[in-house]
């Protein structure tokens, strides 16, 4: 299995897109998906993390929240530093 088919990257969409999207690796039977958002979207990442967790799948757990910054190349070549993080959520193994 490829390494990003369980990763879900948060951009401009609606926050109940991305919450669909981890809703949906979960319900195929993932048992771990990641959200990975940077700059002004890494509070619509926490917005998903939550309303996966507390509206939707609820036997779902937060398994590590890790945060970085990251060195993006810009158009004209100066660089700039940006913030991301990464929230791994995991579910209960059925048996």
């Amino acid at each position: 299995m490829p390494e990003d088919d369980n990763v879900v990257y948060i951009g401009g969409k609606g926050v109940m897109s991305y919450v669909l999207a981890v809703v949906t690796q979960f319900n195929q039977g993932v048992s771990e998906v990641e959200i990975k958002a940077r700059g002004k979207a890494i509070s619509r990442a926490v917005d998903v993390a939550e309303i996966v967790k507390n509206k939707f799948l609820n036997e779902v757990k937060i398994e590590d929240i890790g945060t970085k910054t990251e060195e993006l190349e810009n158009d004209d070549g100066t660089k700039s530093k940006v913030s991301a993080i990464n929230i791994k959520m995991s579910a209960p193994q059925k048996q």
